[in-house]
């Protein structure tokens, strides 16, 4: 398993497996590109037509949910809260909150979301982060989530 102090960047999807405990369908998130541990970290999503949610979101004009795309922002801050903290390595993230949710911009098939998230503060093992979401460096969806580990 990876650990917090021997990161290499980028971490690719394998690395990704190793931190994460998702798995296909739902594992949202394809690299790590830029991480300062206990501060910030930046990862990619490329969307691409085979998303199985694309099936019935929506036939003939396919969108990526919103709630996927907080998802995608909530392992990336996971990426980020289990390399900066190792005794969070291991442990299940479960959503906590989320506040100030926008969503900017539609995403499509074809898109690479880039996830920025910034750690606001943790307080034993519940932590809250500042996160942005950009395609083609328009702002598409900004929030603000918590999350508790197990």
């Amino acid at each position: 398993m990876t650990q917090a102090s021997d990161v290499q960047l980028p971490i690719d999807i394998k690395g990704i497996m190793e931190i994460l405990p998702h798995r296909y369908p739902f594992l949202l998130v394809d690299r790590i590109t830029e991480l300062e541990k206990g501060k910030s970290i930046t990862g990619i999503k490329n969307v691409t037509m085979n998303e199985p949610f694309f099936q019935g979101h929506f036939p003939g004009e396919p969108v990526m949910p919103g709630v996927l795309i907080l998802e995608a922002m909530a392992q990336v801050g996971s990426i980020l809260a289990c390399l900066s903290d190792p005794e969070m390595m291991g442990r299940l993230a479960f959503f906590a909150g989320v506040d100030k949710a926008r969503f900017r911009r539609v995403v499509r098939p074809g898109d690479q979301l880039v996830l920025r998230l910034e750690m606001i503060k943790q307080k034993s093992r519940v932590i809250k982060m500042a996160g942005q979401v950009y395609v083609d460096e328009q702002l598409a969806t900004e929030a603000e989530l918590m999350a508790s580990f197990a």
